[in-house]
């Protein structure tokens, strides 16, 4: 069974930054393709990026390009969401999923086959 772990949410000022990890471990380790996930209160879950089992393929969300950067570890079994620019809109539960194969889309929740238990990122002065 695959295990995902989420950390390094918190609290932060409008125009700051923070940097989220998700640990993999499991059987399957780390031949995923892995996908960073955000919901925020009321709102349904939404696509933030994703990025292939290599680490060379990667696809952004139009509302984070530019600013949040999808990265694998260098054993792949480790995901980080670097998020710069941060504004009070991208405050939510972030989490972190799994799924075997990759495509360079705005992939749905429902296709993801593993879910971690998310970090809560707030962004607020």
């Amino acid at each position: 069974q695959l295990r995902l772990a989420e950390s390094g949410g918190g609290l932060v000022e409008p125009g700051g930054s923070l940097r989220l990890s998700c640990a993999i471990s499991g059987r399957t380790g780390s031949s995923n393709a892995m996908g960073w996930f955000r919901q925020a209160p009321g709102k349904e879950r939404e696509f933030v990026a994703n990025i292939n089992l290599s680490g060379v393929r990667k696809f952004y969300a139009d509302s984070v390009k530019g600013r949040f950067t999808i990265t694998r570890g260098n054993a792949a079994n480790t995901v980080f969401l670097q998020m710069n620019s941060l504004q009070p809109e991208d405050t939510a539960v972030y989490y972190c999923a799994a799924r075997v194969g990759y495509y360079p889309t705005a992939w749905s929740a429902g296709s993801m086959t593993a879910w971690g238990t998310g970090t809560l990122v707030t962004v607020s002065s």
